[in-house]
């Protein structure tokens, strides 16, 4: 997915809680889906921000070759703009772009 053309915000909003226990009618279950879609979020940001932070890596550690990259510091400065991994998450599973299950609830339906 690409994270930097989401809609959600970039600061903190109070939300009402019912509306994220509507699918799960547990609040727990709910924050639970969007801490585990929070974290699979971040890993993905911080890859892809490791991937492109690559380019600049010196081969050699000399401190008086290091030198501030304007393009470098572009790149870092984008990606803490970017919403918050958990905001991220929260807006997926509020718009219900988030596949997930329960197999202990699974189990329960079998019987």
């Amino acid at each position: 997915m690409d994270y930097k053309k989401t809609n959600a915000p970039t600061n903190t909003q109070t939300r009402d809680i019912m509306d994220l226990c509507k699918d799960t009618n547990n609040i727990y279950e709910s924050v639970a889906i969007i801490g585990k879609r929070s974290n699979q979020i971040a890993q993905d940001i911080k890859t892809e921000l490791q991937n492109k932070l690559k380019e600049f890596a010196s081969m050699n550690d000399n401190l008086e070759e290091i030198f501030e990259n304007r393009e470098q510091i572009e790149i870092s400065r984008f990606y803490e703009k970017l919403p918050k991994p958990t905001l991220i998450a929260t807006q997926e599973f509020t718009e219900g772009k988030v596949y997930y299950r329960n197999p202990a609830k699974e189990k329960e339906n079998l019987f």
